[in-house]
């Protein structure tokens, strides 16, 4: 299933992308997407409704992030070899780990806000998962069965605020729009290994990035069974597994997003994204 949200920012209803290309409401079928939805029982009761008989979206509406009240939204930086290297940075021993504030998630094709005081900012396509069971010490061998599914992240980063700034990289990463998510959860029987999708972002219709989750060095399994260790991860958590080669800082010389510049990105199964940025 491809599960969405639909509507103005903040009085979103739950959906799904049918078949056919079509958005069906599933508001009279749910309350929304969030963690009790996700559950391996709401995912099986979602998945035994009759698509054809739901009513027809709007294909212009707004669609929203696909998950409703996150209550943790983690991010791994550094995941990516080749994306280590042109930060100038060692793979790490461990995965680095840090928050986005939930404040940051946005609609997948939202506008993203320059901050006041901004002079890099910058880009990030990433592979998204959400648990959908409760995970609390869990073997790597088992925890792919805690995902409920996977989507698209915009990590949009100001490095000055993440490195320049003192303290930790949340500062540069948690600015509102900061976390663009969608445009669908793909539940995780579609996607037969998280660990070979390809990615792509572009900026102003110019390549910048290209990758594939192949090239990881913490897969999804890992990451459940790492933050497992370390936190309870709950149903309508997000986790955010970093992202490859092509960032702006990672330019010679660096290039930063300024208010008009567009960006489109996807991740293979999991649609696109499409955000122009703004002066907040």
């Amino acid at each position: 299933m491809k599960l969405l949200r639909w509507g103005e920012a903040g009085a979103e209803k739950p959906g799904l992308l049918a078949e056919d290309g079509t958005i069906r409401d599933l508001s009279g079928v749910v309350g929304d997407i969030d963690g009790a939805a996700l559950s391996d029982e709401g995912l099986f009761q979602l998945g035994r409704v009759e698509t054809a008989a739901l009513p027809v979206v709007d294909p212009a509406t707004r669609l929203g992030a696909p998950v409703a009240r996150v209550g943790k939204l983690i991010a791994v930086g550094l995941n990516y070899a080749d994306h280590a290297a042109e930060a100038g940075m060692q793979v790490p021993p461990e995965p680095v780990i840090f928050m986005k504030a939930t404040s940051s998630i946005c609609g997948p094709n939202d506008a993203v806000e320059r901050p006041h005081e901004s002079e890099k900012l910058d880009w990030e396509v990433e592979l998204a998962f959400v648990i959908g069971t409760r995970a609390k010490y869990v073997p790597e061998a088992a925890a792919l069965g805690h995902v409920a599914g996977y989507m698209i992240c915009n990590d949009v980063s100001e490095r000055a605020f993440q490195a320049e700034r003192a303290g930790q990289w949340v500062k540069g990463k948690s600015h509102d729009t900061f976390a663009p998510l969608g445009p669908w959860l793909v539940t995780r029987e579609e996607v037969a290994d998280p660990q070979a999708l390809g990615l792509w972002l572009d900026v102003n219709g110019a390549a910048m990035q290209r990758g594939t989750t192949a090239t990881m060095v913490y897969g999804v399994a890992f990451l459940v069974s790492y933050l497992s260790r370390f936190m309870t991860l709950e149903p309508g958590d997000v986790i955010t597994t970093g992202t490859p080669p092509g960032v702006g800082m990672g330019m010679k010389p660096p290039r930063f997003l300024v208010p008009g510049d567009v960006m489109t990105l996807g991740i293979e199964g999991l649609g696109e994204q499409r955000q122009t940025v703004t002066q907040a």
